[in-house]
């Protein structure tokens, strides 16, 4: 998707593949741009963890916890007994400077201990990326942007030509890594900042 910035202003051009997902038409734009009126109507600061219990409490669907960076935050999700977490910084757009989500993954698996599943979303483009989630304790990957870019350009062959493309990447990562399986694709596959570092002392 292709955004064009005037002043502060931002102006997302119409598409036809994506429209009725989100609309950013007819706001006022009196205190900022249409994007941030869209995330001030949207987002409810006062949020907490009694809100995973509500919200237990109306449901019997299984809830997933979006936003985790944190082990703390990881073992609070446990504690409130949500049936899994995401990984997630939401783009990097609701705080400067937050971690890329592939660098915190570990430290959340660890947290949750084998308690809920572990996903992780943001940064997933490649193959690869895929396979070093894997092999990080991730149980899966979120796709957003890449299936998001697929569909604005080719409707639902654009969305689809996505998803196969990184599975085709996957299954050749596998191959030069030496992994018959998703259960082969283990921790030494990989080697992380932390790794490299400690191989230098």
């Amino acid at each position: 998707m292709r955004f064009v910035f005037i002043s502060y202003m931002m102006v997302a051009p119409a598409k036809p593949n994506l429209e009725g997902l989100i609309s950013l038409e007819n706001l006022d734009t009196t205190d900022g741009s249409q994007l941030v009126k869209y995330v001030r109507d949207t987002m409810d600061p006062s949020l907490s963890w009694k809100d995973v219990e509500w919200l237990k409490s109306i449901t019997s669907l299984p809830i997933l916890l979006k936003g985790i960076l944190t082990a703390e935050d990881a073992r609070k999700a446990v504690e409130a007994g949500v049936a899994g977490v995401i990984v997630s910084n939401h783009g990097g757009r609701q705080l400067d400077y937050a971690p890329a989500t592939i660098s915190v993954l570990e430290e959340v698996v660890k947290a949750v201990a084998g308690a809920v599943p572990v996903l992780v979303d943001g940064g997933i483009r490649r193959g690869t990326d895929v396979l070093k989630a894997l092999a990080l304790g991730a149980r899966g990957v979120m796709v957003g942007r890449p299936v998001m870019y697929g569909l604005a350009a080719r409707g639902e062959a654009g969305a689809k030509h996505v998803i196969e493309m990184l599975n085709r990447e996957l299954e050749l990562a596998m191959a030069l890594c030496g992994c018959r399986s998703l259960a082969e694709i283990t921790r030494d596959r990989v080697q992380t900042e932390g790794d490299r570092i400690r191989s230098l002392l």
